[in-house]
């Protein structure tokens, strides 16, 4: 996650947030008002910002100083931890409910289940938020997914619910759950090209040629559709429990 710290401030302006009524989605799945509440990759606070809806001390978990110093000054009630996932070690006993927006895709995938299901407790809530971005007009969507293909032909494509299948598939968890929503957000060019900017695999991975000469591309092709382009923004929340009740201290991933 560290590629996102030299574009913080753009990152924290320009990236969607998530609707507000997926708190109570989590509130109610969870059954109530969790005792506390810690986020993986927090970056800027996106995701936080709809889990200090819960109503719960919230601790987040950000590496990247830079990502970490906007997600302090946007929500300085919160508990700011610089450190990985896999750097972080959870209480004695766990925590009632870990999330993660737009984050999970980054964790090792040969140990984020086992990971997240030891750092819960039993009964506990993993709650994964994720956004995937399309284009209202199909033809708009050709087109750029055309550009974004030239600068990397074997990027892989995920489904929007791509992340409830590797929890559900990791056998750790019950209930496993999605729910979507669907939003139309308008972008000038500008503001389009801003936001690719802050992408990870398909921009800032890239060289500084290869950024320029997409930029240049997509520059080009939003102008076509007269400088506005309309995203549709497919956000998924994943929710699933560790099994157990509370109190009991068997972990499935240390036998």
């Amino acid at each position: 996650m560290g590629v996102f710290g030299e574009v913080a401030d753009l990152y924290d302006d320009v990236r969607p947030g998530y609707p507000a009524d997926l708190a109570g989605a989590v509130r109610d799945y969870h059954g109530g008002t969790p005792t506390g509440v810690v986020e993986i990759g927090a970056g800027t606070g996106k995701g936080t910002e709809l889990l200090l809806h819960l109503g719960a001390p919230v601790t987040c978990l950000e590496p990247d100083p830079r990502m970490a110093a906007v997600l302090a000054a946007r929500h300085p009630g919160v508990r700011v931890l610089g450190v990985t996932f896999e750097q972080w070690r959870p209480p004695d006993g766990g925590v009632p409910l870990l999330a993660a927006a737009l984050s999970w895709h980054w964790l090792d995938p040969a140990i984020r289940n086992r990971h997240a299901h030891g750092a819960l407790t039993p009964g506990g809530t993993l709650a994964i938020l994720g956004h995937t971005y399309g284009y209202a007009d199909p033809e708009h969507g050709r087109a750029l997914d055309a550009v974004f293909r030239t600068a990397d032909p074997t990027a892989p494509r995920r489904r929007p619910d791509w992340f409830h299948d590797d929890i559900a598939g990791s056998g750790l968890f019950t209930d496993v759950t999605a729910t979507t929503r669907l939003r139309d957000v308008p972008f000038t060019t500008d503001r389009y090209l801003d936001l690719v900017r802050t992408f990870g695999g398909p921009f800032r991975r890239r060289t500084l040629d290869e950024q320029t000469r997409g930029l240049t591309a997509l520059r080009r092709t939003v102008d076509g559709f007269g400088g506005r382009v309309v995203v549709r923004l497919h956000t998924t929340l994943v929710l699933a429990r560790r099994p157990g009740r509370a109190g009991d201290d068997t972990d499935l991933t240390r036998t």
